[in-house]
């Protein structure tokens, strides 16, 4: 008996990690026949855990939604996640999950072994937190795209842009990406077939939701780093693009990775670079130390012209 509860725990486990398991992978991973993974599946949706099935040969089990909630199975580090999760959303940027947290929070901490609570007790004791103005979002629309993203089922919603025009837009929904109290969908915009970055609160999701599509590869290989590349050059007031003689390698160690380097030849690359100020770019740009070439725009090389005319006239005030 005391095997037959560990395996079902183990297969519990398996069930809430991946959203559809084969009969075959579940049973070699348990180490049992498919035979054998068929009752205890069927001991599970005893216990109210709504395990559903598809049949044939090639068919296999996903965790459904039930009419109750069934018990969870968390292992320790899993806990404290969910338990410091919890006390983040408490004073966190969805609306509406706050009270929630708490409720969720109490239950949770309830339960925890000694040894568990003592670890998120010390965190919060030894925390303060730091009320951060910002738009918040519904957790609806949030949870809503998720399921979107999820499925991978098109989007389709009236966005507000930054000048405050609204847009119909219809996306395939591919990363949500939360960077300080805002959230931001990663899409691959149908209309511009380009990918595009969405502020959450700006959006209102339109139901039904459209057919659904085969997911893309991440763009630019990483999804935060796309949408970090994006939001520095929004916010930037000033922009430059440079040729710079010297290797890819060498200048991509002297920058902040939200500069995109890319490489021209064995001995050039271009960078695309912004600030609040042509003298800031200018000044960024001569810590290098390197030879460089202005692309674009020509305002800033006449910014450079006046700066170095006004260098020489201090190197020769020195004579």
């Amino acid at each position: 008996m005391v095997e037959t509860s560990a395996r079902l725990l183990k297969l519990l486990s398996l069930l809430q990690l991946r959203r559809e398991w084969a009969s075959a992978d579940l049973a070699g991973r348990l180490g049992v026949a498919v035979r054998t993974v068929r009752r205890d599946v069927d001991r599970l949706r005893t216990l109210g855990y709504p395990v559903d099935s598809t049949p044939g040969v090639s068919g296999g089990y996903r965790l459904g939604s039930g009419a109750e909630m069934p018990p969870l199975l968390l292992d320790d580090e899993e806990a404290v996640a969910v338990a410091v999760g919890l006390r983040t959303a408490a004073g966190g940027s969805v609306t509406g999950i706050e009270e929630t947290s708490v409720r969720a929070l109490a239950k949770l901490e309830q339960v925890l072994p000694a040894r568990l609570r003592h670890r998120v007790t010390a965190l919060s004791s030894a925390t303060v937190p730091v009320p951060v103005g910002g738009p918040t979002v519904d957790s609806g629309v949030l949870t809503a795209i998720a399921a979107t993203v999820r499925d991978h089922e098109r989007l389709r919603f009236d966005y507000v842009g930054h000048d405050g025009g609204s847009s119909r837009r219809e996306v395939e929904p591919h990363r949500l990406v939360n960077r300080g109290r805002r959230w931001y969908l990663v899409a691959w915009d149908v209309d511009r077939s380009d990918w595009r970055t969405f502020r959450v609160d700006r959006m209102t999701p339109k139901i039904p939701t459209g057919p659904r599509f085969a997911p893309r590869s991440d763009p630019g290989g990483d999804v935060a780093d796309f949408v970090n590349r994006g939001l520095d050059l929004a916010l930037w007031r000033y922009r430059a693009s440079l040729r710079l003689h010297a290797p890819a390698e060498a200048v991509a160690a002297k920058l902040p990775v939200t500069i995109t380097v890319e490489p021209e030849s064995e001995h050039t690359c271009v960078i695309h670079t912004g600030a609040d100020s042509y003298e800031m770019i200018a000044v960024y740009t001569a810590m290098l130390d390197v030879d460089f070439d202005v692309l674009d725009p020509p305002e800033f090389a006449g910014h450079l012209r006046r700066m170095a005319a006004r260098y020489v006239r201090a190197a020769e005030s020195t004579r």
